[in-house]
């Protein structure tokens, strides 16, 4: 089975960095998708960035240019830079890895909350 665990969130002015990690364990296949979703409260889950396996980055509009996303295959890990952190970036970041047979692996989340 595959687990997935998720690092670096914490508190964070508006304007600073975190980066985030999520690295894989367990049986540990090949991922066509690695990505993050969030979800703040009383909002629905939301995707944050998407990288496939030697393909092109999707990132959701409200942080294109703040955040890049990042993958270490041999490490089994993904990771997300965030800039320029707003309040609205205030959520639970979960780390999601798709098999090349279409399993679907998330992690328990890792919360971000910017705030002065």
């Amino acid at each position: 089975q595959v687990q997935l665990v998720e690092s670096g969130g914490g508190l964070v002015q508006p304007g600073g960095s975190l980066r985030l990690s999520c690295t894989a364990s367990g049986r540990t296949p090949s991922f066509y998708l690695m990505g993050w979703y969030r979800q703040a409260p009383g909002k629905q889950r939301e995707l944050v960035a998407t990288m496939p396996s030697g393909g092109r980055t999707n990132y959701a509009d409200s942080v294109k240019g703040r955040f890049t996303i990042s993958r270490d295959n041999a490490k089994n890990t993904v990771y997300l830079q965030m800039n320029s952190l707003k309040p609205e970036d205030t959520a639970v970041y979960y780390c999601k890895a798709v098999t090349w047979g279409a399993a679907e692996n998330w992690g328990k989340g890792t919360l971000v909350t910017v705030s002065s």
